[in-house]
């Protein structure tokens, strides 16, 4: 038995979040669909898989995001009004930047405007894929059916995210407690050795010398090394947004074996989810792949996606860019192809996108299985090192007693 934690709107379109105890997650989901809830999220609960959320004031997560359109089709599909529909989902979402942009989009709405264009006044909440679709869905009176694509695209969006968040949550642990263990090593367990060390009447071995200035450094001019931290995350940040920045971590994900794989497969299903919902709201392919394009986090994506555009403008199918930029898996670019010979590259990007989907989440698994081993052999490289600086001495002194 499991304990699963859930978050679902009711036929209401009221927000429902709660857990339950069931033998797996598939019955978790029939206990849920059988009480009449649509499932916004499921996911088994655990001391380090629990998600948690604190975007009340920031940035609406895609999690937000869904819920919004999920209690918008609720409500409209129940009679209430669009105006009517903003003004409910104003009172009750949590995210304040949400809250104020909904108002906005409300007010937007009274005066007239399309709701696609008061949702385009607000570029830093709703995303361009976003506006996009209400936009098609408005003009070919669809408007339900966009906002449910647009729920099911951040649902699938924030599970691949949540996935690899996960997969990043034990390595930065076991990461925390390496530093928090050479720390007390060096501030508490060396200092105590200190006068042992001076006592011997013999000259130190270097391991233990290098230890000891090491020690006093910390301990003497730990100002210092925070300053360098502070220094160093800061300036990381701030590199990652440059252009020179995102090509060199853009390249570094595509060059180191163990996250090339996850890489690889999470901006492929991306692509293909993105692709798909766009052309079936009807949006050109030239600018459907542009709109794809920004929504990578990777520029080498990116910049192989704008390359295809220019390529598709002047006739060229959208495969052979996608397999002359040698980015994509050959699958991904061979059901393009087919879909684009048999006039049905929608349902081959929906295939390919539920396929990647899988593999991102085998991805992450096999990566989580890959750092494991290798952050806890660090950690007892770094702890075995310390105490051979303690013992070297010892050891010394104990060979020279016993040569006497």
């Amino acid at each position: 038995m499991g304990n699963f934690g859930y978050e679902a709107t009711d036929d209401a379109g009221v927000i429902k979040k709660g857990n339950l105890t069931a033998d797996n997650i598939e019955k978790a989901e029939a206990e849920l669909r059988g009480q009449g809830l649509t499932i916004i999220s499921l996911t088994e609960q655990g001391a380090l898989s629990q998600d948690i959320n604190l975007s009340f004031g920031g940035k609406p997560s895609s999690r937000d995001l869904s819920v919004f359109c999920r209690q918008f089709v609720s409500m409209t599909r129940a009679g209430v009004t669009i105006i009517e529909a903003l003004r409910m989902l104003e009172e009750q979402t949590e995210n304040v930047m949400l809250k104020k942009a909904i108002e906005g989009v409300r007010n937007g709405v009274e005066k007239g405007d399309t709701l696609a264009n008061s949702l385009a006044e607000y570029p830093k909440v709703f995303p361009t894929l976003m506006v996009h679709m209400i936009m098609a869905g408005e003009a070919s009176g669809n408007l339900e059916v966009a906002f449910d694509r647009m729920a099911l695209q951040f649902e699938k969006a924030e599970k691949t995210r949540s996935m690899v968040k996960k997969a990043m949550i034990y390595p930065i642990i076991v990461s925390v407690v390496a530093i928090v263990v050479v720390i007390i090593m060096l501030v508490v367990v060396i200092p105590s050795y200190t006068e042992t060390f001076a006592s011997l009447d013999a000259e130190l071995p270097k391991i233990t010398v290098g230890v000891v200035n090491a020690s006093n450094f910390v301990i003497n001019y730990w100002y210092v090394l925070l300053a360098i931290a502070i220094g160093l995350i800061f300036g990381i940040r701030k590199f990652r947004t440059t252009s020179m920045g995102k090509k060199f971590f853009g390249g570094l994900a595509l060059k180191i074996p163990v996250f090339k794989n996850l890489t690889v497969k999470s901006a492929s299903a991306l692509m293909a989810r993105t692709l798909s919902t766009l052309i079936a709201a009807g949006v050109s392919l030239p600018d459907a792949v542009e709109i794809v394009a920004g929504t990578m986090e990777n520029v080498y994506f990116k910049e192989a996606l704008l390359n295809a555009r220019e390529q598709i403008i002047i006739g060229v199918p959208l495969s052979k860019p996608l397999r002359d930029c040698g980015l994509f898996p050959p699958m991904v670019y061979h059901m393009v192809r087919i879909g684009e010979e048999s006039g049905n590259i929608e349902d081959m990007l929906v295939k390919l996108a539920d396929y990647y989907d899988e593999e991102v989440e085998s991805a992450t698994q096999n990566l989580m299985a890959v750092m494991e081993p290798m952050i806890i052999l660090v950690l007892a490289g770094i702890v075995a090192f310390l105490i051979a600086s303690i013992l070297a001495p010892m050891m010394g002194l104990y060979d020279a007693v016993g040569n006497m």
